[in-house]
């Protein structure tokens, strides 16, 4: 993949708002310090987040089309000003993708995030049968996971479901049936 010095830093940046905003509302939750709650920030929500945009970005590539990560910084404020309140609203930025791009590999630019915290879900799954913090990232890691994927699942605007909905209704389906199943498990 190609990554440009903006969008790299743009990538970092979104990582450490939302690891930021998830922290301070965990921070009464769970019993840690706050550099282990961060770190359970960066690795559970953070990597889903920084995994979910890179496989929008890769499918876009493989296309042959330009893509690359550009953070919403208003909105990255918002996420940290509102995680004081108890509440996460995190939109952090999206993959801007320019180049050929027909319905059907609209489609698969978007399934791909969704399909990815769909797998990063299943990753974490076993570690949260372990036991002390590693069945606290796992527990988190497929919660948050399951939740992101059915978040973009939701036709409106710019997410994914949108997109995955115009381009394989029955593809919309199953994805949107798993992830419910994922989160209410």
């Amino acid at each position: 993949m190609k990554f440009s010095k903006n969008e790299i830093f743009d990538l970092i940046k979104a990582w450490v708002a939302i690891a930021i905003a998830f922290t301070i509302v965990l921070r009464h939750r769970y019993d840690y310090s706050l550099s282990l709650i961060f770190f359970l920030s960066i690795i559970t929500v953070g990597i889903g987040f920084l995994l979910h945009e890179l496989a929008h970005k890769w499918v876009a590539q493989k296309y042959k089309c330009f893509a690359e990560f550009k953070s919403f910084n208003l909105m990255l404020l918002i996420a940290i000003i509102l995680s004081f309140v108890g509440f996460i609203f995190a939109a952090p930025g999206a993959v801007f993708i320019s180049g050929h791009i027909n319905k059907d590999k609209n489609g698969k630019i978007s399934l791909a995030g969704p399909l990815t915290n769909i797998i990063l879900a299943l990753i974490f799954l076993p570690f949260s049968f372990a036991s002390g913090f590693l069945q606290t990232i796992g527990a988190f890691g497929f919660q948050i996971n399951s939740w992101l994927a059915l978040f973009n699942m939701i036709p409106f605007g710019n997410l994914d479901g949108e997109k995955i909905l115009k381009w394989n209704k029955a593809i919309y389906i199953l994805i949107v049936i798993v992830s419910l199943i994922l989160v209410f498990l």
